[in-house]
């Protein structure tokens, strides 16, 4: 079996390494975010109720609108449903999502469809009679 790696690193080790390892390795603009973890009191608040959530040990849903928050690898194996404007869509995070936000996962916007004109469009289709 094929196993994955996050910038050289197995799964195994990246759970085991601490937080600070973990924002030498990503971009920097990750490692900025990161590091205001401290005083973003939503981000903060978000990582005390997984790690409470993952002491527990249940698996459950972890509902949230912060879609800017870095993925962490301590957050492997859970299930985030995150706010799109509309709906909490499911992510479970593997580690290809790894570094990234939690909104890349979770699209705001869908595809647009365009077709004809309605009635009443324009005004040629306004005298267009109706079967």
């Amino acid at each position: 079996m094929k196993q994955d790696y996050y910038k050289g690193y197995t799964e195994e080790e990246l759970k085991k390494m601490s937080f600070d390892d973990f924002s030498k390795i990503v971009t920097s603009r990750e490692r900025r975010t990161l590091g205001n973890i401290k005083r973003n009191p939503k981000l903060k608040k978000l990582v005390a109720r997984i790690r409470k959530i993952k002491e527990t040990g249940r698996d459950k849903l972890i509902k949230t609108q912060i879609r800017d928050a870095i993925i962490l690898p301590e957050w492997l194996g859970l299930t985030f449903g995150v706010y799109n404007g509309k709906e909490y869509k499911k992510v479970t995070i593997t580690i290809k999502h790894l570094g990234k936000r939690l909104g890349e996962f979770s699209h705001s916007t869908g595809p647009v469809k365009h077709s004809g004109p309605g009635v009443g469009a324009t005004r040629g289709s306004k005298f267009v009679p109706l079967k």
